[in-house]
């Protein structure tokens, strides 16, 4: 299930480094008892859309939003309370709106395009390895960890399969700062191959490492 949050206009402008205010709005909504603190995330959000870059920072503009998706509707009703009870979000923003969208039926092989970088992240021999979109390795590391997550939510992972989308003409790859921390993510769409049932579930919980911090959210 997802949730689209439709925004007011903000009263302090947005720092460009925003995502960590995100994660503390959603972490405030699931409540500071919630058992989804400090677990891997079946749940994914989208960065700001529809804003506006001005001098030093960011603005929310009419029609401005952002998303969230979880493979647990329960999740997203606990959101959708507590947003009720506490609409703000950070810089003066507050959420106006609540539009909720049930899982749509995808087919397979599907595209996916992003809300948020991808972030495919491997410790290997001691050290942190942040994998680009060109990697060989980078299909294995997002199907390892989508299977995972299903294993996680006691469902199927056999089939499934994902990759960058070669055939996309302007990938890149851009550091975000997460609290001051440099993490190199991907700008490219990708190709989910499973079950109806497997692409609903990666398009709600989002692809590669750090889902619950605002990374591999899809449209």
């Amino acid at each position: 299930m997802r949730i689209y949050l439709k925004l007011t206009k903000n009263t302090e402008l947005i720092p460009y480094d925003y995502q960590s205010f995100l994660t503390g709005a959603i972490h405030k909504w699931l409540g500071s008892d919630n058992v989804e603190h400090g677990k891997i995330s079946l749940y994914s959000f989208s960065w700001l859309l529809n804003i506006e870059t001005v001098k030093g920072g960011l603005n929310t503009k009419y029609e401005s939003y952002f998303f969230i998706s979880a493979y647990d509707d329960s999740i997203i009703k606990l959101i959708v309370n507590s947003i009720r009870e506490n609409p703000t979000v950070c810089c003066g923003i507050c959420v106006s709106e609540i539009l909720i969208q049930e899982n749509p039926i995808f087919n397979s092989p599907q595209r996916f395009d992003i809300a948020s970088p991808i972030f495919v992240r491997r410790f290997i021999d001691n050290k942190d390895y942040h994998i680009s979109y060109d990697d060989k390795m980078s299909s294995e590391y997002l199907t390892e960890t989508i299977k995972r997550k299903l294993s996680l939510a006691k469902l199927s992972d056999e089939g499934v399969k994902i990759r960058f989308d070669e055939s996309y003409e302007h990938p890149k790859t851009k550091v975000v700062k997460y609290k001051d921390i440099g993490n190199k993510a991907n700008v490219c769409p990708i190709i989910a191959e499973g079950t109806p049932e497997q692409l609903s579930f990666i398009w709600n919980v989002g692809v590669g490492n750090s889902t619950g911090i605002g990374f591999g959210a899809l449209m």
